[in-house]
């Protein structure tokens, strides 16, 4: 009877861990520190107002000719299928790596030139110097944006991250080429799920 119990007890502890959410497993474990910027709206935006969602990051800017373009059209293209599922608590930010060139008046039209479906989920930062973007970025997302003082160009990752309701980066994904959307979108669903 002893052995019966303790299987029983083993099998609903089991169980028990199955139905406890645990649907994602995070990759990384990066906090992002409390911020407060402008989006291309005009309205500020703090770690806090993402608080409660899960949201996809990226570091892109308007000047850009090669990665950026594409990598816009992708984050589109995640946010279409997002919407073709019917998932709608989650925001998209895009931090500009080029902030002095970048003003909210620029990034809206920079987006507007995209097949945004729904341009009020995303939020196209800007609002700080060159310098605090770049260490923002290698400090919260291990990336860069090094402007060239040069050149117009500015060296950044390519990556985009998600990050869970509490301000953390649990993975990233390649966000340029081979972009892995389904597994993103999955992704996202599952963390929602999770923190319901």
């Amino acid at each position: 009877m002893k052995k019966l119990l303790a299987m029983l007890s083993i099998t609903l502890l089991i169980l028990a861990g199955c139905g406890s959410g645990g649907n994602f497993e995070a990759q990384t474990n990066w906090k992002v520190e409390d911020f407060n910027y402008k989006n291309q709206r005009g309205e500020a935006v703090s770690l806090d107002d993402l608080k409660g969602n899960v949201w996809l990051a990226s570091f892109i800017y308007t000047n850009c000719t090669t990665e950026c373009p594409l990598m816009t059209f992708n984050m589109s293209d995640v946010q279409k299928e997002l919407a073709d599922k019917g998932i709608e608590d989650y925001k998209i930010v895009s931090f500009t790596a080029d902030p002095e060139y970048d003003t909210p008046e620029v990034l809206k039209e920079y987006i507007s030139n995209y097949e945004v479906p729904d341009e009020s989920k995303w939020n196209l930062l800007t609002g700080y110097s060159q310098e605090d973007i770049k260490k923002f970025a290698a400090d919260n997302f291990k990336t860069a944006a090094i402007k060239n003082p040069n050149t117009n160009e500015v060296m950044h990752g390519i990556s985009f991250f998600l990050v869970d309701q509490n301000g953390v980066v649990v993975k990233n994904y390649n966000g340029y080429q081979d972009v892995p959307k389904e597994e993103i979108v999955m992704d996202v669903e599952a963390l929602i799920a999770d923190g319901k």
